[in-house]
């Protein structure tokens, strides 16, 4: 998401505000615990219970609010294919529009850094590294995604980009050597299970899910679709691997900014090109009716630039497993927005497999926990 989402078995954003000067820079991580376990010595036991429940309830509803935003996206693209937009004018819309709030980020996360005396100057290697970064995980990412949303359902477009924690292990194992476990194998087996059940339902209902798909055969058209939503997933996963030492060194929220903003004059320019290269074949906007810019509109605010806020707030408040946990609800808003909006139909086939996906999400994202405190526990001992 696809701007920045949150994937269950990869959550690694910045603090809003430092917690202290030495901690400029403070990155979440699950091993360092949400903000409401860190409490003043000095405070009574009944505040320290009121205190934790009130940021445990705020970042429950960050998360489960951030994660239901994003899942509106998918609704909306297809909503806007349906009054006659194609992918390239629905990335372009919603690039053009994110672009002054993702401005607006970066610019508050660096004076906010600036305040604390942490700000670091980019150089030209990082504004490159930044560049690339926004190519991949943001611009790449996101228009591979709205294509293939064109040819599969909201709901199998969820599931398939639910697989992103899967991804970034195999992606680990192959690049940098990382150990897998056999618990982690068995958690991305029973995930691959779940999308193929959810394919299938997707692939029963050919006719009706790839109506928008004049140009090709329904199941074609799945298969299509369902390839192009899959490297938007993998595109993302290349994001997440390779942002690790700028999100440390500029925090998430300055990070995602840039990258953002980055992506953004990518997907205009390609928006302008595509659009000249085909004589206004593909692109065009001219003849989309006011609904389909209010749409657009939304999706750039509600459904991009907003659940990044929410998301890193819950994170902050409420933890990164937990949060992440939260942001579980995402697949099944989905699939009751989509038979809403939609009328996508709901099988037993769609929800047993999205349940099955979740669960073998949930099972991976344990086993990493296990590993990580198994991996501390040795580190210790030999100290």
């Amino acid at each position: 998401m696809r701007w920045p989402e949150v994937y269950p078995s990869r959550v690694v954003v910045a603090s809003l505000k430092p917690l202290s000067r030495q901690r400029e820079n403070h990155v979440l991580r699950q091993d360092e615990g949400p903000k409401w376990a860190k409490v003043p010595a000095m405070t009574s036991a009944g505040t320290v219970h009121d205190l934790r429940h009130s940021h445990r309830s705020q970042g429950l509803l960050f998360a489960v609010l951030g994660a239901i935003a994003f899942s509106g996206k998918a609704v909306l693209a297809k909503l806007m294919y349906r009054m006659g937009a194609d992918p390239f004018a629905v990335v372009g819309l919603r690039m053009l529009m994110a672009f002054p709030m993702f401005l607006a980020m970066a610019w508050w996360a660096g004076r906010a850094q600036q305040a604390d005396g942490g700000v670091h100057r980019l150089t030209s290697r990082q504004w490159w590294q930044i560049v690339g970064l926004g190519f991949c995980g943001y611009y790449l990412a996101s228009t591979l995604d709205f294509m293939g949303l064109k040819y599969i359902s909201a709901s199998l477009e969820r599931a398939i980009l639910y697989l992103n924690p899967t991804i970034v292990l195999i992606l680990s194992a192959l690049w940098l050597g990382q150990a897998v476990r056999l618990q982690q194998v068995l958690a991305m087996l029973l995930s691959y299970v779940g999308v193929v059940i959810v394919w299938m339902h997707d692939w029963d209902s050919a006719t009706l899910v790839a109506a928008g798909a004049h140009d090709l055969d329904a199941h074609r058209a799945i298969m299509l679709g369902s390839v192009l939503v899959f490297l938007s997933a993998l595109s993302y996963a290349i994001y997440l691997m390779g942002s690790g030492q700028l999100v440390q060194r500029f925090g998430s929220m300055r990070l995602v900014g840039l990258a953002s903003c980055a992506a953004c004059g990518i997907a205009v320019l390609q928006w302008w090109a595509v659009a000249h290269l085909t004589d206004g074949a593909q692109g065009r906007v001219a003849h989309l009716p006011w609904q389909a810019w209010a749409l657009s509109a939304l999706n750039a605010t509600c459904c991009t630039v907003l659940p990044v806020w929410l998301v890193m707030r819950g994170v902050q408040l409420l933890g990164a497993t937990m949060a992440s946990q939260a942001g579980m609800v995402g697949p099944l808003s989905t699939i009751w927005m989509a038979a809403w909006w939609l009328g996508e139909p709901v099988t037993w086939r769609l929800l047993v497999g999205t349940g099955t996906v979740l669960v073998g999400i949930v099972m991976l994202a344990r086993s990493n926990q296990s590993g990580q405190a198994q991996a501390q526990a040795l580190t210790r001992a030999k100290a």
